[in-house]
């Protein structure tokens, strides 16, 4: 996917976690992120987005702090995240492709925008998906392009760094398929990070498969994995320790 198309479901996802949570209210408990309420998960997002617009507006080069703290609360808070969400997207809009600033994950990406534009499109999608869940509504799904763009990332990406903690005594292996496109991806496991390709190459001790949107958003640990074949105990252990802090 290209940053436009990352962009526009950014735009989408930001204002659909926004009506979501001003409908469900803040102390709104958030049934897929346990402890959370509402007010919780709107903070943290918007905070997400301040951190990330400043790395491509002031073209900061380096790892900042990342502070969540936040003292607006009801429809303020909505408000508040509205202005900083509007605000990211007008700064990935207007930077120039060849913006240099920092980026964290390995994942490829051609440039600092494209990464944060992706990422930030992802982060707020997931989050999209816990307002909705939040208000009791069935989340909407995302296209199978996008969901398998937002798989990628996360096994390449957040799972081929050193802290992942999905990791085996043994050498397994793992196979992620989407049903409904010919995205696959083998996931090598160890007692090191992750390391994953996108091909469907090699045997297999375990495969998890479903639609590209299933897929995205089990993988996220917001559904369950649709289909497992093979040894389950690897699905549980993606389920025990893929979570990202």
């Amino acid at each position: 996917m290209d940053t436009a198309h990352h962009l526009e479901a950014l735009d989408l996802a930001g204002r659909l976690l926004a009506d979501a949570a001003e409908r469900a209210g803040a102390d709104a408990d958030v049934p897929t992120c346990p402890g959370w309420r509402v007010r919780d998960l709107v903070r943290h997002t918007g905070a997400v987005h301040v951190w990330a617009e400043a790395f491509v507006r002031e073209r900061i080069t380096g790892p900042r702090p990342f502070d969540e703290a936040s003292g607006l609360d009801g429809r303020e808070l909505t408000d508040w995240y509205r202005d900083v969400h509007r605000r990211l997207l007008a700064t990935l809009a207007d930077a120039p492709e060849d913006v240099a600033c920092w980026t964290f994950l390995p994942a490829p990406t051609p440039s600092p925008l494209a990464f944060w534009t992706r990422r930030q499109a992802h982060e707020t999608t997931v989050h999209r998906f816990d307002a909705q869940a939040a208000l009791g509504v069935a989340p909407d799904p995302v296209d199978a392009e996008f969901a398998a763009d937002g798989i990628d990332e996360l096994l390449r990406g957040f799972h081929a760094r050193s802290r992942s903690r999905v990791r085996t005594e043994v050498p397994r292996a793992l196979r992620v398929r989407c049903s409904d496109t010919d995205a696959v991806w083998s996931v090598r496991l160890s007692p090191e990070p992750p390391v994953t390709t996108p091909d469907g190459e090699g045997p297999a001790d375990a495969e998890l498969s479903g639609t590209a949107n299933e897929l995205y958003f089990a993988l996220w640990n917001r559904l369950p994995v649709p289909h497992i074949a093979g040894d389950r105990a690897l699905a549980d252990l993606w389920r025990e320790r893929s979570g990202i802090g």
